[in-house]
């Protein structure tokens, strides 16, 4: 029997900088991101409660036009797999970097004040299920007594 192994990150946190997009010598847009999660407990000795944060490097492959959706500060979803590069720094020295490699990054929370800020998950990359090929679907009109909108669907 094969041995089997997954490689799945999510996260839920907000984001520590802008985003920045540069793009390969081939033209292949690349996002990177860093992104803060608390964890907070209580001490067990003292009775003090504790607050951790850990910061991840987030990297979105083929994405344009991030950058005024994924500013510092907002809370953000992300989910993704993990992946350590190396390289050798200017001296010579092998240095390793973990990174999410993120598949799907959705906007949590409303827009900062503007109108419709209850206003659900906003995606700003498309998820990789819904970039699959889908069957055509008959025509039927299932929304009409839903107050669904041409406005809810996402593409």
């Amino acid at each position: 029997m094969a041995s089997r192994s997954i490689n799945k990150v999510i996260l839920i946190g907000h984001l520590g900088r802008d985003a920045e997009t540069r793009f390969t010598p081939a033209g292949v847009a690349v996002t990177k991101f860093s992104v803060a999660t608390n964890r907070r407990w209580k001490d067990q000795q003292t009775g003090e409660w504790k607050e951790e944060t850990d910061w991840a490097n987030v990297v979105l492959w083929r994405q344009e036009n991030l950058a005024n959706y994924l500013t510092k500060g907002k809370q953000v979803y992300v989910e993704g797999r993990l992946q350590t590069r190396n390289y050798d720094d200017k001296d010579g020295k092998k240095q390793y970097v973990t990174e999410v490699v993120a598949e799907d990054v959705l906007l949590l929370g409303g827009r900062g004040g503007e109108a419709g800020a209850e206003a659900g998950p906003q995606p700003v990359s498309m998820p990789r299920s819904a970039q699959r090929s889908q069957p055509a679907q008959p025509a039927e009109d299932h929304g009409a007594d839903q107050g669904i909108t041409d406005d809810d669907v996402p593409f």
